[in-house]
């Protein structure tokens, strides 16, 4: 057994892991396990632990790249819910021994092509950086083209840091996207609930729901770990070496870890970003909190205040929200979501005021401090006053670029974000270093680094450079009511195309024509920009944007007709689906107005 601490963790888990493995050896007959697993305290008292098996079977026959993982993640008050929590790990465990088989459909080691075993380099590549992108990077070019691949990412923790904690995923899986949407899910239930009255439900006066906070933490924390170890499972089964710790760029060929230097034919870097918070006094008070901790905090707040107006802030304000916590987002520009489409962002500020958002528009914070009741108390310049349990900042994310050893080796970095600057192949400025994903700060969208990584995979590998493609992508925001975005805003459109024609309909969805008393705060927007005729591409649709129920899943079909070249005229000929809201994107057929490039020419 090897026992590594990611934290002060408690000596009795040993033993239920232990008991966990006796248990899944009775149920299998295995005769021999390699077993690595760990455990820790959570940065809320939770306990959470991973466990990765590979075994022998009863016969003596290796299965080759069969490796599983397991975790758990539960309340430390007690060894009670660890004992079970062990039993139901050794039945997992057990299982997953009994039935596994060989890992079909990529490359065993045996059978790759000989790159880097043969060569002067250790690793045909090396990639710093385990979430998604590095992850796809490593695996994609170990299974698809035989390279010899490594991925160094730091150990896993809830709250990552910029040096000790981190964990396969990155911040998408651990403390951005998927927990994030865990959360919002679960902040909706409340209004589902009350929706039942407008239905004929009924039920006994004054029963109220009541959340349990550290229930739903740890539900959260659970899923999590359990896709931690999907993505080294995923490392494992494509034999890609693995090393955790903190890695430096030492040339252009050679990578530090733990003390121990790499070589590699190239070096990727894909680290990532981090949230960044304003330089105000106070800033760094105990309750003031970014995204990470806000995944994480130990108790509900009964107030928050979240600093920002860009996709994180409205999302986090949600879900806050939705639980039942008092929420004011404080932005400095007039609407939310700047950089989307103009009416996206105004039809957002409406709505998220029905909903009991308390918006305060064209404000910046100027200091925090704490009050003798142990509240946070922050002032702003228009010389409004806030007390809130927690202050969160949503202000922007900065690259994990610095103290990589780049500069040093000639890499170019951006000077005013440190972004890494890289050319359309997603090459740095040393010909043997290469970077995707949110460090280069071009697209900052898990599939935007995914398509990135496969680009790349494909160049240096598959004799087919390739560059990543940026026009069409279809990105959602998972504010209550959700937004959904394909393509270009109108004023961008009537830019690049000279005029564009603009459909939009606004209108109460069918759900809430029942009293349900919601209607105002769930409007849907829908709108479609559409090339004038006469001008070069006439009739094609050039940018969709929607405010409103599944914004996200309809965008994702609607990014593929733009991606094919979907005109108006397609939309209207497509017969809709009734009675949905998706079926208005083809029945939109008066038109709004129509903006040229002289209306836009001053934004």
């Amino acid at each position: 057994l090897k026992h590594s601490m990611a934290s002060k963790a408690l000596p009795s888990r040993i033993r239920h892991v232990v008991l966990s493995l006796l248990l899944a050896f009775a149920v299998t007959g295995a005769r021999e396990a390699w077993v690595q697993f760990s455990i820790g305290r959570g940065p809320v008292g939770r306990t959470y632990g991973s466990v990765r098996a590979d075994h022998a079977t009863s016969t003596g026959v290796v299965a080759e790249g069969s490796s599983i993982y397991s975790s758990w993640s539960g309340s430390a008050k007690g060894c009670g819910s660890a004992l079970l929590g062990s039993l139901a790990l050794g039945a997992t465990l057990g299982a997953a021994l009994h039935f596994r088989r060989p890992v079909t459909g990529v490359r065993s080691l045996k059978h790759r092509t000989a790159r880097a075993a043969d060569g002067e380099y250790d690793y045909d590549l090396f990639t710093i950086g385990g979430g998604s992108g590095g992850v796809r990077m490593s695996r994609w070019s170990a299974s698809q083209y035989g390279a010899k691949t490594a991925v160094a990412e730091l150990p896993f923790g809830i709250v990552s840091t910029k040096d000790s904690m981190g964990g396969l995923g990155g911040t998408c899986v651990i403390r951005g996207c998927v927990p994030k949407k865990l959360l919002i899910y679960g902040s909706h239930l409340p209004e589902e609930i009350n929706d039942a009255a407008g239905y004929g439900w009924t039920w006994p006066e004054n029963c109220k729901p009541v959340v349990d906070w550290d229930q739903l933490l740890a539900a959260k924390d659970a899923e999590v770990m359990r896709l931690n170890g999907i993505y080294g499972r995923l490392l494992s089964d494509t034999q890609v070496k693995f090393m955790e710790g903190y890695a430096r760029v030492l040339d252009a060929h050679t990578v530090e870890i733990n003390g121990e230097k790499h070589t590699a034919k190239y070096i990727c870097v894909a680290t990532g970003c981090r949230a960044s918070v304003l330089n105000i006094p106070g800033a760094n008070l105990p309750g003031v909190i970014t995204s990470d901790e806000a995944l994480a905090l130990p108790k509900q707040p009964k107030k928050l205040v979240v600093l920002g107006g860009g996709y994180i802030a409205v999302e986090f304000a949600g879900f806050f929200h939705g639980y039942g916590t008092e929420v004011h987002l404080v932005y400095r520009g007039d609407y939310p979501l700047r950089g989307f489409d103009q009416d996206i962002q105004e039809h957002l500020a409406e709505v998220l005021k029905a909903k009991g958002i308390h918006i305060h528009a064209g404000e910046s914070p100027t200091s925090i401090e704490e009050t003798s009741s142990g509240e946070l108390l922050m002032k702003t310049d228009k010389g409004n006053e806030f007390v809130a349990d927690n202050i969160m900042f949503a202000t922007g994310r900065q690259p994990n670029s610095a103290d990589l050893g780049l500069e040093s080796v000639g890499v170019d970095l951006n000077p005013k974000n440190g972004s890494i600057l890289v050319d359309e192949y997603s090459k740095t400025s040393v010909d043997s270093i290469y970077s995707i994903g949110d460090v280069t700060n071009r697209m900052q969208l898990t599939p935007v680094a995914l398509m990135e990584a496969m680009a790349l995979s494909k160049t240096l590998f598959g004799g087919e450079p390739t560059k990543p493609e940026y026009d069409l992508v279809p990105s959602a925001v998972f504010s209550q009511p959700p937004c959904g975005s394909c393509g270009l805003t109108e004023a961008k459109a009537a830019k690049k195309y000279g005029s564009v024609d603009v459909y939009v309909t606004k209108f109460k969805p069918m759900k809430h024509t029942m009293p349900t008393g919601r209607g105002e705060e769930e409007r849907i927007m829908l709108k479609m920009v559409v090339i004038s005729e006469g001008f070069d591409g006439a009739g094609r649709v050039v940018g969709c944007h929607m405010v409103g129920h599944e914004a996200g899943e309809m965008m994702q079909g609607i990014g593929v007709a733009m991606k094919a070249g979907a005109t108006k005229a397609d939309f209207d000929a497509t017969v809709g689906i009734h009675p949905t809201a998706a079926e208005e994107w083809c029945t939109m057929r008066s038109k709004t107005r129509t903006t040229t490039a002289a209306d836009v020419s001053s934004e």
